[in-house]
């Protein structure tokens, strides 16, 4: 991880308009304390138990936030792209508590930290606190969405809708597919597989050919 303080970048602007409408002196201090950080792909930017460091503005690549278990297996919540933040850090800002969750890099990414103490205090300002509430909002509604097909949904017709969702050919390995629906490789395969001798999908090295779309539509109901 390369970190440094620095001017906040001009195109952190174009993505977070919402700075523009802070005062002048608060946009001044958002751009002397501002820290930019680059982080490889695949690292761990924060984990469970672990204290916050600050707020998070995204300008290129993404993270994605996910829930360990104890038994290795995760499931994924929600990613974080340019233009987004990550609600589990605001909350853990907002409560003083520690992350309950853990944030894997998908790519290289770069992103703009603020001081939870320039966080508390640019929550004074209304369009701040706006902007903060409403992507609480946004994330709610994905995380209530993902509680109603895990618990709801069974896991044949969650990866027929992953998969319908990808387009024609999907390119992501058997570990990958699971990954995102919070299940094991062996489960994943043994569905690709009965999938593959239903006709509804050509299975080769790290691609899944979608052959009947729509047997695969009913099957994801």
């Amino acid at each position: 991880m390369n970190t440094g303080a620095q001017a906040v970048p001009e195109k952190l602007r174009a993505l977070y308009p919402v700075l523009d409408a802070l005062p002048s002196p608060l946009q001044a201090q958002v751009a002397a304390q501002a820290q930019t950080v680059v982080v490889s792909a695949g690292a761990v930017l924060f984990d469970e138990r672990q204290p916050c460091q600050g707020f998070p503005f995204i300008l290129r690549g993404g993270i994605r936030v996910l829930k360990p278990a104890a038994n290795g297996r995760e499931l994924p919540l929600y990613r974080v792209l340019p233009g987004e933040s990550c609600i589990i850090t605001s909350s853990c800002l907002l409560g003083h508590a520690d992350y309950n969750a853990r944030g894997v890099t998908e790519s290289e990414t770069e992103l703009v930290l603020l001081p939870r103490a320039l966080f508390d205090g640019l929550l004074d300002q209304p369009a701040f606190r706006n902007f903060v509430f409403h992507l609480f909002s946004e994330r709610m509604a994905e995380l209530m969405q993902l509680v109603e097909e895990v618990a709801f949904r069974k896991l044949d017709q969650r990866l027929a809708g992953l998969l319908l969702g990808r387009g024609k050919r999907v390119h992501a390995t058997h570990q990958q597919l699971a990954d995102e629906l919070g299940s094991v490789r062996e489960m994943v395969s043994r569905l690709l597989k009965g999938f593959a001798e239903q006709g509804l999908v050509r299975l080769s090295r790290e691609q899944v050919e979608i052959v009947d779309p729509a047997g695969l539509r009913r099957l994801a109901g």
